[in-house]
């Protein structure tokens, strides 16, 4: 039973230690490699209202110029929202304006340019039989989308508005322009990852298909070894390798560009298509709503209402009250550094659901000293008091603290479902901070209870330690 209870003395040691080291201000970010488990940025992220950020407006472009269908709209706005988490912007704001606006804020994108690139197009990567075709990387070609190959020839040449112009006559003619036959689309792709060449300084796509798409390609490939199949994204050539062998579920596409761009290339083909082609309508520079100095005074008024509580805590529960405020400390440290760790953007709202999550830390702590102090009354030794005001109190905690998670998980599920990722936020940061005061309310306080019982020896049953008892419990 000691080896026990010192074990679970020195986790708490530990982890506190831990939390306090990763929740204080570092600068530059702090970084942790443990093999395995690394952690390469751990700072504290902040959201579009803290720290600012921008915006864009995009509107759907229908051939017809009406409204798209609600369900693709809805779609839309599902993958945008994929892609820039993609990107790694926590906390983006992803929602329906209208009938065919969406709204994204992005707080604190570094390349704005590249973030409108990721989620603006409508990624529909296209294989095509280019056959004997010369084709460069950033030509514009027409194919066969979505009809795929094989397609007939009388289909494959068509008029388009391409056109030259005589130097003799000064006339202008509409020349024809070959359509390749679309093999294979985004749609068969199964995965996608960024990968590197042999020589590791050269970004790759590397891909697998569904059984579907490998069945196709398959077929295809094995009679066109030694053709061009280009790669194809919105109607842009990004590689045109030449076939060497049989290519069946997996595969790689090469291309001259960057690693950012080839990051991009990936959330496109991993999130999918966009079901409504979109156009930047404007885009601005947000500033923080909140600014510096409202953050300030939002930090002292949690300060302040934290100290409230520690001085009603001890003035009323004494040697407990101290003892919970040491826990509540040790709760704001854990939950401030699984915030850094996770990490998780902080927003107004985020910061309400924590310091929401710290009252319902303390209310857990009063549970258990009111029972206590009904023990203690009837007589019970001390030890008989601490175990039973804890086992008294659990069934009360549990069921407000599981209501308050299941609570969470809707309102999480409710802005997961309609782009309310501020609702998302609140109910991520209340659900960890229930989490970490389920902890420190029945493992952290007990221990401590257990740890003052056995240093200051207040079993003895005597009067003298009864009014000891009095003193250090107020009941």
């Amino acid at each position: 039973m000691d080896r026990r209870f010192w074990t679970t003395v020195g986790f708490i040691v530990l982890v506190s230690v831990l939390a306090f080291w990763v929740a204080w201000p570092h600068d530059p970010a702090l970084r942790i490699n443990l093999g395995p488990i690394s952690f390469p940025d751990i700072k504290v992220h902040e959201g579009l209202d803290l720290q600012g950020g921008l915006q864009v407006l995009l509107q759907a472009k229908t051939p017809d110029n009406l409204p798209p269908p609600r369900a693709d709209l809805d779609a839309t706005r599902f993958i945008i929202e994929n892609r820039v988490n993609g990107l790694g912007v926590s906390e983006p704001v992803v929602q329906i304006q209208g009938e065919d606006k969406i709204v994204v804020e992005l707080p604190g994108v570094s390349d704005p340019d590249a973030a409108i690139r990721t989620f603006g197009q409508t990624g529909r990567l296209e294989f095509v039989d280019a056959g004997d075709t010369s084709l460069s990387p950033g030509e514009k070609v027409q194919t066969t989308y979505p009809t795929l190959y094989p397609v007939p020839e009388d289909q494959l040449t068509a008029t388009s508005a391409v056109t030259s112009t005589t130097a003799v006559s000064g006339t202008t003619q509409t020349a024809p322009q070959r359509k390749f036959a679309t093999v294979i689309t985004g749609e068969h792709l199964r995965t996608a990852e960024l990968g590197f060449s042999q020589t590791g300084n050269k970004p790759l796509v590397n891909f697998a298909l569904t059984s579907d798409g490998a069945r196709r390609f398959q077929d295809y490939s094995s009679k066109n070894i030694g053709k061009v199949l280009a790669i194809v994204l919105d109607g842009e050539v990004i590689s045109a390798p030449v076939i060497r062998g049989v290519i069946s579920d997996q595969g790689q596409i090469e291309g001259q560009f960057s690693r950012e761009e080839a990051n991009a290339l990936v959330l496109q083909l991993k999130y999918g298509a966009l079901k409504v082609p979109l156009e930047v309508v404007n885009t601005r520079t947000v500033g923080p709503t909140l600014g510096q100095d409202s953050v300030h005074r939002s930090v002292l008024a949690g300060i302040v209402g934290m100290l409230a509580v520690a001085l009603f805590m001890i003035i009323y529960y004494r040697l407990p009250g101290v003892l919970a405020t040491v826990a509540l400390l040790i709760y704001g440290a854990i939950t401030f550094a699984l915030f850094k760790l996770i990490p998780v953007t902080l927003t107004l709202p985020g910061i309400a659901g924590f310091v929401l999550s710290i009252g319902m830390a303390v209310d857990a702590n009063v549970l258990i000293f009111e029972r206590m102090r009904e023990e203690l009354r009837h007589g019970r030794r001390l030890r008989q008091a601490v175990e039973t005001g804890f086992s008294r109190a659990w069934p009360s905690i549990r069921d407000s603290n599981v209501s308050t998670l299941l609570t969470c998980l809707i309102l999480f599920w409710f802005g997961s479902q309609f782009g309310a990722s501020i609702v998302k936020g609140f109910a991520l940061t209340l659900a960890l901070g229930v989490v970490v005061s389920m902890f420190t309310a029945i493992v952290v306080t007990r221990t401590f209870l257990r740890l003052t019982r056995r240093m200051w020896d207040l079993e003895e049953d005597t009067a003298a330690a009864s009014g000891h008892l009095h003193r250090l419990f107020g009941f």
